[in-house]
């Protein structure tokens, strides 16, 4: 059994469309247990949240502007792609209704002049639920005997209504009393993805790029054989081709190794994509719609493949605050109160850092969220501040992080040398540096003018192009 997830640009228009059907029939006649899950269309999403919250403030105009978009591009592409009329008639009809009720939300938002999180998840998810019905539609037109199944009624989450955490056991019941006699009757379901429901019904979303995640959601409920990521590039590469134009697609990777990349902003995969793979060891493969003969990039437990440093990846728009005073040395507490400060403003803390000393511990947060940390910081070690045991709490802006990742750096002597030799010859000063224990990822926090020429040297001083596959030794 394989679950087949298609991203917002594999199906952003019909001729994208088309070229995701004629994926899906060539998988089914080579499986016929495959569960198909899909996107929103490109762009759609943002719509939908971009109305919500202009509604919010008063801005009736926006959504309206935004059914017509809504309306004319599914349309379009159902006119183009289903040539059933009853079967094109009724999909028109269903989505002509899901568009009114996007109209009704923001109407209803825009006189309370209030979008709640619970409001959002409903207005945030409509754009999967325009899309997977007619696809379904266009794949019974080239024969494959596919049926619109919404999300929501197989993922179960918690109340977290943007960002729901699947409850597995219910999920994993009610997917497969859902889907497994579908599959048994030689048909395909075609499912919702980044949407899901409390166990009460009440609708939630998974996170935005969440449909990678409800296609490992459903893989494991299933207990399937693979899970295929379908987007719009040959896999997982070694950098950002738009920094390093060199950069080539990864045969291989580890679950660990993908995971970080993920979480370091590399787009091609949700961040949580492989934890419900993890515990079921289903393989994940990354290929592109636009050019399906190629392998593309398998994630699996373990790698066959060599190579110490695998990929590199940058996350933009960071800044680095930074608590220190040597009154901080030997203090017990000091990091346990300023995390419990941190924390208490629901920052996204992407890197720590802290001084052997135990002088300065330095953190990497997104940009908006910085002030407010600096503030919390502050105000929690006014005393310690005013008797000058810390010197106080600064703010650097234009930060970003660089990681390094690659589970062949455990235990590989002289991997540090070569990564801050490369940096040295390009003079780039690095502001702090992180590694866990695992020794998969070692995290740079960098200038962000230097983000570039720092990824391009590193990715050449490694050779991740491939051009010589050097070993690295002491």
């Amino acid at each position: 059994m394989r679950v087949l997830k298609f991203g917002g640009t594999s199906v952003g228009d019909a001729k994208a469309i088309a070229q995701t059907i004629a994926i899906v029939a060539d998988q089914v006649k080579q499986d016929p247990q495959t569960v198909v899950v899909t996107s929103a269309m490109r762009g759609v999403t943002d719509l939908l949240i971009d109305s919500a919250k202009a509604a919010a403030a008063g801005d009736r105009q926006r959504y309206r502007e935004a059914r017509q978009v809504l309306i004319a591009r599914h349309h379009d592409a159902a006119e183009a792609l289903v040539a059933d009329l009853d079967d094109l008639n009724e999909l028109q009809i269903q989505l002509d209704e899901r568009v009114r009720e996007f109209e009704r939300l923001c109407m209803a938002v825009a006189i309370l002049g209030e979008l709640t999180d619970r409001g959002l998840a409903v207005i945030s998810g409509l754009g999967e639920r325009l899309m997977a019905p007619l696809l379904a539609a266009a794949l019974r037109g080239r024969g494959v005997p596919a049926e619109f199944v919404d999300a929501g009624e197989l993922i179960v989450t918690d109340n977290t209504y943007l960002s729901g955490n699947p409850l597995m056991d219910a999920t994993r019941m009610r997917t497969r009393e859902r889907l497994l006699p579908l599959l048994a009757q030689g048909r395909i379901p075609v499912t919702t993805g980044f949407v899901a429901a409390t166990a009460e019904g009440i609708p939630t979303v998974l996170g935005r790029g969440g449909s990678d995640y409800s296609a490992a959601i459903l893989a494991a409920a299933l207990d399937a054989d693979e899970v295929q990521i379908w987007t719009d590039v040959d896999g997982v590469l070694t950098a950002d081709p738009r920094i390093v134009p060199e950069a080539r697609p990864l045969p291989e990777l580890s679950y660990a190794e993908a995971a970080e990349l993920a979480y370091f902003g590399a787009k091609v995969l949700h961040p949580k994509t492989m934890l419900p793979c993890i515990d079921r060891g289903i393989p994940i493969r990354v290929l592109n719609t636009f050019n399906p003969t190629f392998p593309g990039t398998r994630v699996v437990a373990k790698t066959a493949n060599g190579g110490v440093v695998k990929a590199l990846t940058v996350i933009r728009g960071l800044a680095l605050v930074t608590v220190a005073g040597r009154g901080m040395m030997g203090v017990p507490g000091i990091a346990a109160r300023t995390f419990a400060a941190v924390a208490a403003q629901g920052a996204n803390v992407l890197m720590i850092s802290q001084a052997s000393s135990e002088q300065s511990i330095c953190f990497v947060v997104p940009e908006g969220d910085a002030a407010r940390v600096a503030a919390a910081l502050e105000a929690a070690f006014a005393h310690e501040i005013r008797h000058r045991e810390i010197d106080g709490v600064t703010s650097e802006r234009n930060i970003v992080i660089v990681a390094v990742v690659g589970e062949g750096m455990r235990g590989t002597p002289g991997i540090a040398a070569r990564l801050f030799g490369a940096l040295g010859e390009k003079r780039i000063n690095v502001i702090a540096i992180a590694q866990g224990s695992s020794e998969a990822n070692i995290s740079l926090a960098l200038a962000a003018q230097d983000a570039d020429v720092a990824v391009r040297h590193i990715h050449s001083a490694f050779d991740l192009a491939g051009k010589s596959q050097a070993s690295v030794s002491a």
